[in-house]
């Protein structure tokens, strides 16, 4: 029986790029598929003899958007093997920028005619529905090609098994944005912010100068970061029971170099510790950099 993942999301988020790498990790991919062929190339995977065991489904949204949900839910119903939904996302700032970039017309721009930022907020609305539906929700706003690639790797390439769930913990600055993909937010500017103290401002939250000033300069960061454990605990195996496959859970400071950094990376420590959750943190620092 064949794992399908349906790729899906804005245009211009980039699920050609996915597409290919998927096609890289030796997955059979059809690309721009109209959502009526979907039962098809489900009966073609599902075929004894095919050879086919990973299909990747990129679904053309510019005509088809209404029929891409009836037939997401007809494959997750009729499907042998697991069926995953990968929605790509990326700020309107960011998708002007790439369709301004490439010249290209926004599929959504033509009926009626309007603007690329006008045409984005249409599709995005026309696609709420179907990004609940999402098994992963990633945005790419922020993503390199080859940071995107990471991404499939780490949640698509990894065998979790059926009782897990891939968990992503990621840091950033409320200054850059909240992330589009996170399904839990945690605000950490209630710790006193290292930025104020000459010695630690080029530091960050993984080196040992910034990690004690925040455990010995707070009395409540080791509560926070108890009953953050506490809540995890209770949280990650419901997601399961609901059946979602991947989680990720965001820590926010004012600019994401050390009081986010830290707190991830000790989350994801006490994480992995837990033995009998049995997660696979992956830790992301998304604005350490800049």
């Amino acid at each position: 029986m064949a794992e399908f993942v349906v790729i899906t999301g804005m245009s211009g988020a980039g699920r050609s790029q996915a597409a290919n790498h998927f096609e890289d990790l030796g997955w059979y991919v059809v690309d721009n598929l109209p959502p009526a062929l979907v039962p098809k190339v489900q009966e073609f995977a599902d075929a004894p003899d095919s050879g086919v065991s990973r299909v990747g489904l990129v679904l053309g949204l510019n005509l088809y958007y209404e029929d891409v949900a009836p037939a997401l839910v007809e494959l997750k119903e009729s499907a042998e093997g697991s069926v995953r939904i990968l929605f790509l996302d990326a700020s309107t700032p960011e998708l002007v920028k790439r369709f301004e970039s490439t010249k290209r017309r926004h599929p959504f721009s033509s009926v009626p005619p309007m603007g690329v930022s006008d045409a984005i907020e249409a599709e995005r609305e026309a696609l709420v529905n179907l990004r609940s539906q999402a098994d992963v929700v990633v945005d790419t706003s922020e993503y390199s090609i080859y940071q995107l690639n990471r991404f499939i790797d780490e949640v698509f390439d990894l065998d979790a098994g059926p009782e897990s769930v891939t968990t992503r913990i990621m840091s950033f600055g409320f200054k850059h944005g909240i992330p589009l993909d996170a399904d839990l937010v945690l605000d950490c500017r209630f710790l006193p912010n290292p930025h104020w103290v000459e010695e630690l401002r080029p530091l960050t939250g993984q080196d040992e100068a910034v990690k004690d000033f925040l455990l010995n300069g707070q009395p409540m960061a080791e509560t926070f970061l108890q009953k953050t454990e506490d809540l995890l605990t209770m949280l990650v195996p419901a997601y399961v029971r609901e059946g979602k496959s991947y989680l990720t859970i965001a820590f926010g400071c004012t600019g994401g170099h050390h009081r986010s950094v830290f707190v991830a990376e000790d989350v994801s420590r006490r994480l992995v510790e837990n033995e009998e959750l049995g997660v696979r943190p992956l830790v992301i620092h998304r604005d350490i950099d800049k």
